[in-house]
């Protein structure tokens, strides 16, 4: 049995959990159980469980889609076990869940079912009568329908072949296990705990719902709509059938020869907007400046962009991307008294932080610029003066916390407490970091003044406002016709806005850094940070050129379509507050196109903290010793587009040692190098045959799913079209046997040539997608090509790059293998105070290996992670009911843990062993609390 390393967390008596658990035995993986309620706030918008935590750190929570990536099929049935598992998304389960409150969908279940009926006649398994996952899904899906007497006599009565088909499986021993560790009831409380945890699509007219859309079902309902992201992000294994009508335009394409290939279109600085083109206007959220960023950070935003501005300007098309440091507000003014410096300085310290960070990582700002600037208090100001003269601004006397210590208002971040919705003790005074919410500082319970703690006063001051409500009606217009282009998250969170009724904003502060005021009455007041902070984008521009408006209010033929890039917490102020900004401002300024904001990067399963030491931070990036690229390739390859994901240093390197090194930087080394060995270096002739005519058509379907998915701003898809096409290369290459053919007869010779050639060209291809993600890695394939950089532009189809003859550098390899020391050094290093909750628990046969180096602080880091874990063990197994006898030994092990820990840190042993009234879960919890202090 594999180690245990993987979480299944579920409600009380969800069928679907049988799913993912019958995979998990199917396949010998061991799975952890953790039943949680269905208001727990992990798993809401949309509201979804069971969900399944991956030893590879994502979270699964479509049934159908963790079954799928546990119990995977052949590859030869993958098209038909997807249909049946659409089938059941889609169709099945929307249906079932609605028996819990509506009559009228008695006739299209029995309709459903008897499809089901049809296709099992004479077999016993759905596909090619081989057991796959198509089986698992859908006997789970009927399993409140077929344990509950009246629904199974109401539905089931007349369908032999499913009840023999669910019979059968029923009486294996994996659905036995399955059923024996979930314990769960069955009939109509089942479908009720379905029903309660997942949301669906709520179909208008329910006789319709056979006739709708499938792709439509898939977007719509709540699990399917996570499974289609699931499956967007696993693009690697889906199976591609080329057809002989793309191989004919595949290999029409490639005639057209090198002089075909589009070319690399020269800008002139500064960019600007040319008429009648398509001009790229990209923004990424500006990071604040009191603090080092982090790879979440990182990927949420500046990565992201300059990622998708290399896409666009390898596409010729018009671009510019812009960003800088976000340097006003109560969080500069905050590490200005920590750090004992004036804000000034401390925008200073840090813009050069940030600034030297972002070079490493190879961003490629066309400007990156600063808030602090005469460019920013002038357009903020004239902005502001604007959207008084329209009649959008309001005053009233506000509730605001007053620090009688310390002799100032608590704006922002000078004031925390606990959070009046989620409770969240830490809650700061604009923002909740427990749930997101945005709330004012005089909601928060038991505030508290940051500098001194002591309790605030309530006094009130007046302010300015935003007056939201009279642009609710434009904004629902307008996103509703705009949207379409955001990611799912930032619709989700700009809906449930205006779905909650839009209310005033305040805009200004009682604080001395910042934009002024220009406004009698409020002398000594500055904008509130985020009514100033987008206009950076703005004023940044300005600063980059002196004819900016050309950018932000375009003429009629120089249309532009802007891009904003951040992580999901900095929605609303791009999707409501700063278009409501503009619009009250008049003037027809460019508003966003495209929001592409994600979820949250975590680090081994916890938060990163620079106060903890924990995670990866810019500066310590390059200190790892790791090129800047590989970490650019891991933080795209995960980067969490459709939920939360895992920043975790095995994954890294695991990731690096098979999908870089094994797949493709041994695929371009191979070909480059047969080339430079048997062909003098110089390009081969390409002669087309059957194999390389079809080679031609699946990497024409590659490529066409790498620009649909770039040009959707889908970033993580398209580095795995990218790794696809290597693959295909791979294949060919191991199926040509060049270093046979090579050793042949004439005509053996070239054909091995012909091959090489083709490959050689895909190598370039390559390259040239490759290149927004590992500018330098592709820098160096294009030495060892003998190819100017300019040469690897990105188009739709696929010509050749290189005349036969053209000779090519010296090739080396790309990538170095990143080894098991290494990985365990940096995962110690960079822990802090944090003790990893990633679900590998030490088994009683597979006790965990102290480091044999003289490192003592890294021998305790590793034990104090695997009594963690072995008591996330014991107490998962508690609460899944497990005997004595199956407790003992992992107890054991845990005590065994201590002993050693005990050991390095010196304290008695007896005194940590032998208290045994004290829990697991107290010790525990006696240590949040001390890390908490």
């Amino acid at each position: 049995m594999s180690s245990v390393n993987m979480k299944l967390y579920t409600n009380e008596n969800n069928s679907h959990s049988l799913k993912i658990l019958i995979s998990a035995e199917l396949v010998k993986k061991q799975i952890i159980i953790e039943i949680v309620t269905v208001e727990d706030k992990r798993f809401q918008c949309p509201r979804r469980l069971p969900v399944l935590f991956t030893d590879h750190g994502d979270n699964l929570f479509s049934s159908n889609v963790a079954s799928n990536f546990l119990f995977r099929p052949c590859l030869n049935l993958v098209k038909e076990v997807d249909k049946w598992l659409l089938w059941d998304g889609t169709k099945l389960q929307p249906m079932l869940v609605q028996l819990t409150g509506k009559s009228n969908v008695d006739s299209l279940v029995k309709d459903l079912l008897q499809e089901l009926e049809e296709s099992l006649n004479g077999k016993e398994f759905l596909v090619n009568n081989i057991l796959t996952v198509a089986d698992v899904c859908i006997w789970g899906t009927l399993y409140p329908l077929i344990t509950d007497n009246n629904l199974c006599h109401k539905f089931i009565a007349d369908k032999p072949n499913i009840k023999s088909w669910w019979s059968k499986l029923n009486e294996r021993e994996e659905w036995k296990v399955a059923q024996d560790r979930l314990k769960l009831k069955s009939g109509m409380t089942a479908l009720q705990s379905v029903a309660a945890s997942c949301w669906y699509l709520e179909l208008p007219d329910i006789h319709q719902a056979s006739s709708v859309n499938e792709n439509k079902l898939v977007n719509s309902v709540g699990s399917m709509k996570l499974e289609s992201n699931a499956v967007e992000n696993n693009v690697e294994e889906k199976e591609f059938t080329v057809s002989e009508e793309q191989i004919i335009s595949a290999v029409k394409n490639w005639n057209k020869g090198v002089e075909s290939r589009l070319k690399l279109k020269k800008t002139t600085k500064p960019v600007l907007p040319v008429p009648n083109e398509r001009n790229i206007l990209i923004t990424s959220a500006l990071p604040y400046v009191n603090n080092v960023p982090h790879l979440g950070n990182i990927i949420g935003c500046v990565l992201s962009a300059d990622v998708f501005a290399r896409y666009c300007r390898y596409r010729s098309y018009n671009t510019l991307y812009i960003s800088g440091t976000d340097e006003y507000g109560t969080a500069t003014e905050t590490k200005a008294l920590e750090e004992n410096l004036t804000p000034k300085e401390i925008c200073d310290k840090y813009f050069a932080i940030h600034r030297d960070v972002y070079s490493w990582f190879n961003i490629s700002f066309d400007h990156f610029g600063r808030t602090t600037s005469a460019d920013q208090i002038e357009v903020a100001q004239n902005i502001f003066r604007a959207c008084h003269e329209n009649g959008f601004l309001s005053s009233s006397a506000m509730d605001q916390l007053l620090c009688q210590q310390c002799d100032r208002y608590l704006a922002d971040r000078f004031v925390e407490g606990t959070c009046p919705q989620c409770k969240y003790e830490d809650a700061r005074g604009d923002q909740c970091d427990g749930c997101g919410h945005l709330i004012n500082a005089v909601e928060l319970i038991n505030p508290r003044c940051k500098l001194c703690q002591n309790p605030p006063v309530i006094k009130q001051s007046q302010q300015l406002f935003l007056e939201l409500p009279k642009a609710q009606e434009w904004l629902e217009k307008w996103i509703e016709e705009t949207c379409e282009g955001w990611s799912s998250i930032a619709r989700f969170i700009t809906k449930a806005w205006l779905k909650e009724g839009l209310k005033p904003r305040c805009i200004t502060r009682d604080l001395k850094w910042g934009v002024p005021v220009p406004l009698k009455g409020f002398e000594g007041k500055v904008f509130y940070v985020w009514f100033d902070a987008p206009i950076g984008y703005m004023s940044m521009t300005k600063t980059y050129t002196d004819q900016w408006l050309k950018w932000w209010q375009p003429k009629q033929d120089c249309k532009v379509t802007l891009y904003q890039f951040m992580a999901k917490d900095n929605v609303p102020f791009h999707s409501i507050m700063f278009p409501a900004t503009l619009l009250a401002a008049g003037g027809n300024y460019t508003t966003l196109n495209h929001l592409m904001a994600t979820e949250y990067l975590n680090y081994e399963n916890g938060k990163f903290s620079k106060s903890r030491g924990v995670g990866v931070f810019g500066n310590d990036a390059k200190d790892t010793g790791i090129p800047s690229d590989i970490f650019r390739f891991y933080l795209l390859y995960i980067r969490p587009e459709s939920q939360d994901t895992n920043f975790s240093w095995a994954d890294l390197a695991m990731k690096n040692n098979t999908e870089l090194l094994n797949n493709l930087g041994n695929f371009i080394l191979r070909s480059l190098s047969f080339a430079e060995k048997f062909f003098n270096s110089e390009i081969p002739a390409v002669e087309l045959n059957s194999e390389e005519k079809e080679l031609l058509g699946y990497i024409s379907l590659e490529l066409n799913g790498y620009i649909r998915s770039l040009e959707k701003g889908h970033l993580r898809d398209g580095i795995k079209y990218i790794l696809n096409i290597s693959r295909h290369g791979n294949q060919y290459m191991q199926s040509l046997k060049a270093w046979v053919l090579i050793k042949g007869n004439d005509s053996d010779k070239k054909r091995a040539a012909s091959g090489i050639g083709l490959l050689c060209n895909v190598v370039c291809l390559i390259a040239s997608l490759l290149q927004p993600y590992m500018p330098a890695t592709v820098e160096t394939i294009a030495q060892h090509i003998n190819l100017p950089i300019e040469m690897f532009t990105i188009s739709e189809t696929f010509q050749p790059y290189l005349k036969p003859g053209h000779k090519i550098g010296k090739p080396l390899p790309l990538f170095v293998k990143i080894e098991q020391p290494t990985v365990d050094a940096l995962k110690a290093k960079y822990a802090g105070k944090q003790k990893s909750t990633s679900p590998e628990p030490a088994l009683a046969n597979n006790k965990p290996s102290i480091p044999a180096s003289g490192d003592v602080g890294v021998a305790i880091t590793s034990l104090e992670e695997a009594v963690m874990k072995q008591g996330d063990l014991v107490r998962s197994m508690k609460s899944a009911g497990k005997s004595k006898e199956e407790l003992q030994p992992m107890i054991a092990t845990l005590l065994d843990l201590k002993k050693q820990l005990s050991v390095l840190k010196g304290e008695d042993i007896n005194t940590t062993t032998s208290g045994k009234s004290k829990s697991t879960k107290s010790q525990n919890s006696g240590k949040k609390k001390k890390d908490k202090k």
